[in-house]
C-alpha cells in the first residue's frame, strides 16, 4: 500500500441509530467529540437518522420517517399559493 495516503485517526466507532437506539461498531475516519460506552469500552460515536435495523429496505416494514419536518416545509412554502 502506497504510504500517506490514509487517515491516521482509522478507528473503532460507535454508530448509534437514534431511531431505535441500535448501536454497532464499525471503523472509521469521521470526527466526532462525543463518546458512549459499549460492553465496557468507551468509543467515539456517530448519531445517525436511520441504519440497517431502521430502514425499510431490510426490515420489510414501510415506515414514515419525517424527522426534518417536510411535510410542513412543504406546506408553509406553497401556503401562499392558495386562493
Amino acid at each position: 500500500m502506497r504510504k500517506g495516503i490514509h487517515p491516521d485517526n482509522y478507528r473503532l466507532v460507535a454508530f448509534k441509530d437514534m431511531s431505535n437506539e441500535d448501536v454497532f461498531l464499525a471503523k472509521s475516519a469521521a470526527e466526532t467529540k462525543e463518546t458512549l460506552e459499549v460492553d465496557g469500552v468507551e468509543y467515539p460515536v456517530i448519531k445517525m437518522e436511520i441504519s440497517r435495523t431502521s430502514h425499510p429496505f431490510y426490515t420489510g416494514k414501510a415506515k414514515l420517517v419525517d424527522t426534518a419536518g417536510r411535510i410542513d416545509k412543504f406546506k408553509n412554502k406553497y401556503d401562499k399559493f392558495k386562493k
